[in-house]
């Protein structure tokens, strides 16, 4: 039997967006733990949002019940401050109660290329075993706003285009971290009512300078199960891509590595293969 890679990219209740130990969304770290022995993940990583927009903005009708709270008058989004020493702590128990299961420390760093100096006054990042990188929003003017908000905003094609442009600003500089993650994240909201399905192929250029600018940086891409592409380890491995993790984005304990046998079938076709240790990077 094939042996699963690590989940590189999880969340339990110390994600703001999964809204705390009382909500009927969150995904807690004893649940997601007891789910991975049941499946048979050998390891994992929880990779936290720490996310330190101060001028970030969005639509309420974005964000779910459990997350308008986080939202003052004017939309703009007010993220608690991550809870380090409670997330530490519950991982040492974790550790403790599932020793068959390999836990890793992480966290999903919104926005890292403008955030870093912020978050170093906050974090100690080297206690970290993986931090990986995401964009989740974009400039208009002196806000920022999350893809789906913009789709109301401006035409379903530029705010593509405007993700992806923004890609290499995101790797160009030395912050701390190993992985780009969800580089499809605006797909994710594409207006399939108004535009129809979305065809990638429309923006196969723009994808391409994104992942060969990832691709330089060094830095490995993550195959995010949310949705499987095969276009995505193709163009990855085309414009010198060598590294890639995989990340369920799981919220919940049920999601846990949701796609993955057929995320490891879809990445070994384009010559990827995994290390000795289910936590290493696949490489080709």
């Amino acid at each position: 039997m094939t042996t699963l890679p690590a989940d590189s990219h999880v969340h339990s209740e110390f994600s703001w967006d999964t809204g705390g130990p009382d909500s009927p969304a969150r995904g807690t770290m004893e649940a997601t733990c007891a789910r991975a022995v049941r499946i048979g993940l050998p390891a994992l990583f929880f990779t936290e949002h720490l996310d330190l927009e101060d001028a970030w903005f969005t639509d309420p009708a974005d964000f779910a019940d459990h997350e308008r709270h986080l939202l003052d008058a004017e939309g703009r989004v007010a993220v608690p401050r991550f809870d380090a020493d409670g997330y530490f702590e519950s991982i040492e128990r974790c550790r403790a109660a599932f020793p068959q299961l390999r836990i890793g420390t992480g966290l999903e760093f919104g926005q890292p290329h403008l955030r870093a100096e912020a978050a170093r006054q906050q974090l100690d990042l080297d206690r970290f075993d993986r931090i990986i990188g995401s964009l989740h929003t974009l400039p208009v003017g002196e806000r920022r706003h999350e893809p789906d908000t913009l789709f109301r905003r401006m035409p379903a094609e530029e705010v593509i285009r405007r993700y992806l442009a923004e890609v290499p600003a995101l790797v160009a500089g030395d912050e701390p971290f190993e992985i780009v993650t969800h580089l499809d994240y605006a797909l994710r909201y594409w207006p399939e009512e108004q535009e129809g399905p979305v065809d990638p192929r429309r923006f196969e250029e723009e994808f391409r300078t994104a992942l060969r600018a990832v691709a330089e940086s060094g830095r490995a891409l993550e195959m995010n199960t949310r949705r499987l592409w095969p276009w995505m380890p193709q163009w990855w491995s085309e414009e010198g891509g060598c590294a890639i993790s995989f990340g369920s984005d799981a919220h919940t304990a049920a999601a846990l590595a949701h796609g993955f046998p057929e995320a490891m079938a879809m990445v070994e076709a384009f010559g990827f293969r995994p290390g000795p240790d289910p936590r290493d990077l696949w490489r080709r």
